[in-house]
């Protein structure tokens, strides 16, 4: 019962958190503008301007070339004369070896501007990841409780990876196709306006078609990347959680839940394919019927009008080649679709507001004492629910607070609000009679050695992350600080020992391991202020024993907050606030608080049992 009252402090209250939540299966915002997203993607493009001029003017030729060649192609009909039954074979070897040249010329340019193009947009790919990345590190930590963990990474894996997909596939083409439709529109007015008009027929038929499809396909598209986002949260947190998934039997309702969003993502991927899908066929339609527009006016042009079989020829080549274009933005059309759609997301993240950023005039502290002091401190994770109202103490430095209450309370925001991973709504907060708001928080953060009831391990060995708190530590401190810990038996035993391979998802060390690590890397911090958020809740009693005579050393001369259960933990603080409706309801030592018998005293009966026995601890 006494956890009801010092349990573990309440989390934000979630939209989506790690693992979703209700609101992560809400339906999503409407597809902002794509015009505006390519123009942003094209933006970030041009930063590599030099590079991009090169490989315009390489598809400038590409282009020339590729108008070129029909008109000669055109030419070499020319050299039959049917009337008279003969064929001018220098012409025609001429001709031969012009086009033969074009061709030549014009394959080894796509080559080199392709490799151009595709050095720069994978630069772009990385770039964009890099920028992602570095976002995230300045989100503040609301960004996270209230969304999807495995919906963040699909942004910046699959939705990065499709604007990469699209840059190296279509930049080359998109480039080429407006100078080719412009070259080959030029030539065809020179050589004969009406089957020009016949050729031109084409145009408002593939817009009207373009713009059809891309009404219906893009919506598909974008749910398409949101569910994707969807299942790979529902994906990790079932691998991060899968012991809790088979404990309760939930097996059953996790594959429900993943059938149905599973079922989202084949509706609209099915559909975003078919509507995109129609794009070819009745491309081909229309690439046809121009082909027959063309071939019908010119053979009447050619028997009545003198025209030359060669111009028809070359209009035939170019109604094909004018289409061309138009063909292969078509047959990308999915694609360009859905990197539009990711590209959006990877903007949502890139455009969130950022951690407010030091003040113009912080300061950074030297030498921080530890002294702690709240001043009418109120913080809500939501306006409509308050958490602290008016929240007033003073530590002085070398003090141990401990923090009891029941949970959703308020102890853990109290230390997230001094470690300012949140800002008070109103109040003030001081570390050495200094605002932290007037701290640089590079500053801050180093006044801090922090041991979280959730342990992370990061990928690497157990001398990496112990040493995660002072990179330039030793091996002898960081074994040092194992030791004071009473982690370095476990450790030792290990058969790589310090060099074992550890990561938050392998499973070869226990929570409680896990844990003494964890305190290790505090130690060796060796910061004024230790902050303890239910830091024993996961070893043994003998253990946790040997670890509060490790504390009293390590708390020596530091000011320290602890949020913990058991009532060895925090019976010698000097200080202990019983935290209740956002409120301090009961505030002194052990001894005088249990001679009220208000709130703690009541804690200790429903922990304790009796209180004669609690008298003689």
């Amino acid at each position: 019962m006494a956890q009801q009252f010092i349990g573990q402090e309440a989390k934000v209250p979630s939209m989506g958190g790690r693992f979703g939540g209700r609101n992560r299966f809400a339906p999503g915002e409407k597809p902002k503008n794509a015009k505006g997203t390519l123009l942003r993607i094209v933006k970030i493009y041009m930063r590599w301007g030099r590079t991009i001029l090169l490989a315009i003017l390489l598809t400038v030729f590409s282009s020339a070339i590729s108008i070129a060649i029909p008109y000669f192609v055109g030419k070499t009909f020319d050299t039959f004369k049917i009337g008279d039954r003969t064929v001018d074979a220098e012409m025609l070897l001429s001709l031969l070896m012009v086009i033969a040249a074009l061709y030549a010329a014009n394959c080894l340019i796509s080559c080199v501007n392709g490799v151009i193009l595709l050095k720069v947009s994978q630069r772009l790919v990385f770039t964009l990841r890099q920028e992602f990345f570095g976002k995230m590190q300045k989100l503040p930590l609301k960004f996270y409780d209230t969304r999807s963990h495995g919906d963040t990474m699909s942004r910046i894996t699959n939705d990065v990876d499709n604007i990469s997909t699209t840059i190296a596939q279509t930049t080359t083409q998109l480039i080429s196709s407006v100078l080719t439709l412009a070259g080959s529109l030029a030539v065809m007015i020179v050589l004969n306006v009406p089957l020009t008009f016949a050729v031109l027929l084409c145009i408002p038929l593939v817009t009207l078609l373009t713009r059809t499809i891309a009404l219906q396909s893009r919506t598909y598209f974008n749910a398409q990347q949101q569910s994707l986002g969807f299942l790979n949260g529902v994906i990790e947190e079932n691998i991060l959680g899968l012991k809790m998934v088979k404990a309760f039997g939930k097996q059953q309702d996790i594959l429900k839940q993943f059938g149905e969003i599973n079922e989202k993502l084949y509706d609209s991927s099915t559909k975003a394919q078919i509507w995109s899908g129609y794009m070819m066929p009745l491309m081909n339609v229309i690439n046809n019927f121009i082909f027959a527009v063309v071939a019908i006016m010119g053979g009447v042009l050619s028997v009545g009008y003198g025209l030359s079989v060669g111009t028809v020829v070359s209009f035939l080549n170019y109604s094909k080649q004018f289409s061309q274009p138009l063909n292969a933005v078509a047959g990308m059309f999915n694609t360009i679709q859905s990197a539009l759609a990711g590209a959006e997301r990877v903007f949502e993240i890139l455009d969130s507001e950022e951690e407010p950023a030091d003040e113009k005039n912080a300061i950074s502290m030297e030498t921080p004492r530890g002294e702690v002091t709240f001043e009418n401190v109120c913080f809500s994770y939501n306006k409509s629910t308050p958490i602290l109202k008016n929240v007033s103490f003073h530590v002085r430095e070398g003090e141990v607070v401990a923090l009891v209450g029941e949970t959703g309370a308020g102890k853990t925001t109290i230390v997230n609000l001094l470690t300012r991973f949140y800002d008070a709504d109103s109040g003030r907060i001081l570390i050495d009679n200094e605002p932290i708001t007037n701290l640089k928080r590079s500053s801050l953060r180093k006044c801090f050695s922090v041991v979280l009831q959730d342990t992370c391990l990061f990928t690497g060995t157990i001398l990496d992350n112990i040493r995660y708190s002072r990179k330039d530590a030793a091996d002898e401190q960081v074994i040092q600080a194992a030791k004071i810990a009473h982690a370095h038996d476990f450790i030792d035993r290990l058969p790589k020992g310090y060099h074992t391979m550890v990561s938050t998802a392998a499973d070869n060390l226990s929570q409680g391991q896990r844990q003494l690590i964890a305190i290790a890397r505090a130690v060796l911090c060796d910061s004024p202020i230790l902050i303890l958020d239910e830091a024993t809740s996961s070893v043994d009693t003998k253990t946790e024993k040997d670890i509060q005579q490790a504390f009293l050393s390590l708390m020596k001369n530091r000011t320290s907050f602890l949020i913990a259960h058991r009532l060895s933990t925090i019976r010698d603080a000097d200080h202990i606030m019983v935290i209740g409706g956002g409120k301090i309801l009961e505030r002194g030592n052990h001894r005088s608080l249990m001679d009220k018998k208000g709130q703690y005293y009541n804690m200790v009966i429903s922990q304790m049992g009796k209180l004669p026995e609690m008298r003689e601890i």
